[in-house]
């Protein structure tokens, strides 16, 4: 793996509090991985073999129903960690498909060494957990105390550099309203009928 992959990922760990052995676990068996637009990394009901680090790119995760409907779960971006904890934690296939949406780098790490970590309590694994927690707390928040409008300014605001790169679909999804809601909130805000800062 090149070397400025292996300083971005220990960077990132650093952050989270990662000592030097632990990081030396980590690169040693990091892979690297270079994918194009729209490759599947993990299919919904396929058992994950890897977590991955987002060097650069873009990736989504999402559910897909038996009628051909996708809810987006998530997105990922630059410097971002990808880790399915409910299959990781019950052994069980992933509930949702990963796929890229823009040529991505990513590394690769075998998810033996997280399930490792959940075992010895590994203060780095706590702190992945607690991470993902604080997070899927913040979009509980997000899901139930605000309107669509809002919910679209506090995306809109957050994560600008997002907005250009998903489609109005996965966008809409994402928000928890349909395509058509979207279509008409921005309508509104083209004519000037409401703004977003109201």
């Amino acid at each position: 793996m090149p070397l400025n992959n292996h300083s971005e990922l220990a960077a990132f760990l650093t952050q989270l509090g990662a000592d030097t052995a632990t990081i030396n676990d980590v690169i040693a068996v990091a892979e690297p991985l270079d994918l194009p637009t729209r490759h599947i990394l993990l299919h919904q009901g396929q058992t994950p073999t890897h977590c991955y680090f987002l060097l650069n790119g873009l990736c989504h995760a999402c559910y897909l129903t038996e009628q051909g409907k996708q809810f987006s779960k998530e997105f990922y971006w630059d410097q971002d960690v990808i880790i399915g904890f409910e299959s990781l934690i019950n052994d069980a296939p992933s509930a949702y498909l990963l796929e890229t949406l823009s040529a991505s780098q990513l590394i690769m790490l075998p998810i033996a060494l997280f399930q490792k970590w959940r075992q010895q309590q590994h203060p780095l694994y706590q702190t992945l957990l607690e991470r993902q927690l604080l997070h899927k707390e913040h979009k509980e928040r997000f899901m139930l105390m605000h309107t669509p409008k809002q919910r679209l300014q506090l995306f809109s605001d957050h994560f600008p550099e997002l907005v250009g790169r998903i489609t109005d679909y996965q966008l809409a999804s994402y928000l928890g309203i349909t395509s058509i809601s979207l279509s008409r909130i921005k309508k509104r805000l083209a004519s000037g009928e409401i703004n977003l800062k109201n």
